[in-house]
């Protein structure tokens, strides 16, 4: 194998973390025709991304100590198994409940491939080249949910819903082969290993620390916010908008335009600032979109061509919060950084599927409950990091820092 260079590890990290993107957005023009197969609402069959995240969470949790115990290669390659063979199983689904199942259980394969990403990155780079590694990959990943309900709403238009899930299996199957061939271990296997009690007493470690807390909050809230927003974007731009099955994709992805973006920028600010002051940065400006968005649906001026540029700065934030979060969190666990990202994860897609229940589970015919959500999950991120992280980030934020 060739060496791997902090490009080429960018690379190959990128294509495997796209399964989480890609599973969740690629299938969201085809919400309607999907609940209509299986006999329910679109509001139910939307909250089938919050019981993905669930598993998701749950995935991540029990793997990443899996993944420093018995490295990070053989936790990967079952992961990306267990979510192909799930695929194939969504094709033939005709009933809400196996819909949700087996989303479940495609979400833990997914879990335990997508804890070893930020992982591997650990392994070999960490401060600022880490936050620069990640942000490259996360600008990389940006655009699997920007091609994805392009590519679905294709796919829908193609043959059917169930062509979304056969395609995720091929994609699977493709970085499967991908990874076996060019990605080294980079951890290798440890006997030495927390046992079940360590890996307890772990994140009980984690969850004490009060600085890692607070950039856990910071990047699981602003997840709940975005996720707030996927949930209720089918509905809401194409029904209560009206906005066609057409143009959903592409209103969709200059979310994920801005979200690149940022991450290009955060890669340059990241020469003259620190992780900590782009995380802030990042929090503020979606913070002050959350706003706008209840303002506009408070005075009535609300509309696909009010909404959707506040929805676009909002979401497209994540590429400043998300790599500088991650990454000064897990500057303080370098001997276990799967499992702190485990725990991470975990408490992040449970955010993520919290918001998304709050926004479809009620069945509303409102912007409401989309953009409520938003506003509370940003807001808490904002004074989560500030009250826990306080004394770090004045710290990081001084000249000599």
């Amino acid at each position: 194998m060739t060496p791997l260079s902090a490009r080429r590890l960018a690379l190959l990290v990128a294509a495997n973390t796209a399964l989480a993107p890609l599973a969740i957005d690629a299938y969201l023009p085809a919400m309607p025709a999907l609940a209509a197969s299986v006999g329910a609402s679109v509001h139910h069959t939307e909250l089938s991304l919050s019981v993905f995240l669930l598993g998701f969470a749950l995935g991540q949790l029990v793997c990443g100590p899996l993944s420093d115990r018995f490295g990070r290669k053989p936790v990967l390659m079952a992961g990306l198994g267990v979510f192909l063979l799930a695929s194939l199983a969504l094709t033939q689904v005709g009933s809400l409940a196996t819909l949700w199942g087996w989303r479940f259980v495609q979400a833990l394969g997914g879990g335990a491939c997508v804890v070893n990403s930020a992982a591997i990155v650990r392994d070999r780079f960490s401060g600022r080249e880490a936050a620069k590694v990640m942000s490259t990959m996360v600008m990389i990943l940006m655009m699997a949910p920007l091609v994805a309900p392009a590519l679905g709403s294709a796919l829908l238009h193609l043959a059917d819903w169930w062509l979304i899930f056969l395609f995720l299996a091929l994609y699977a199957a493709f970085v499967l082969w991908l990874l076996g061939r060019f990605l080294p271990e980079t951890h290798g296997r440890d006997p030495e290993a927390p046992s079940v009690g360590q890996i307890l007493g772990n994140y009980r470690s984690v969850l004490r620390h009060r600085e890692a807390m607070g950039y856990i909050g910071a990047v699981s809230m602003s997840f709940a916010g975005m996720f707030a927003f996927i949930t209720g974007s089918p509905y809401l731009y194409m029904e209560h908008y009206g906005l066609s099955t057409t143009l959903y994709p592409f209103v969709f992805g200059a979310n994920i335009l801005i979200m690149a973006s940022s991450s290009r920028l955060n890669i340059r600010l990241l020469k003259r600032r620190t992780p900590q002051q782009n995380l802030l940065l990042g929090l503020g400006v979606q913070l002050s979109a959350g706003i706008g968005l209840v303002a506009l649906v408070a005075s009535g001026l609300d509309s696909i061509y009010s909404v959707a540029p506040l929805m676009v700065v909002f979401v497209g934030m994540q590429g400043l919060i998300s790599p500088n979060a991650m990454s000064s969190m897990l500057d303080h666990f370098p001997r276990m950084s799967a499992t702190a990202t485990a725990l991470q994860g975990c408490l992040q897609f449970t955010c993520g599927a919290v918001a998304g229940a709050l926004v479809g589970a009620f069945e509303l015919a409102s912007a409401w409950p989309t953009v409520l959500t938003m506003l509370g999950a940003t807001l808490l991120g904002n004074i989560g990091v500030r009250v826990l992280s306080g004394p770090a980030l004045k710290q990081a934020s001084s000249p000599a820092a």
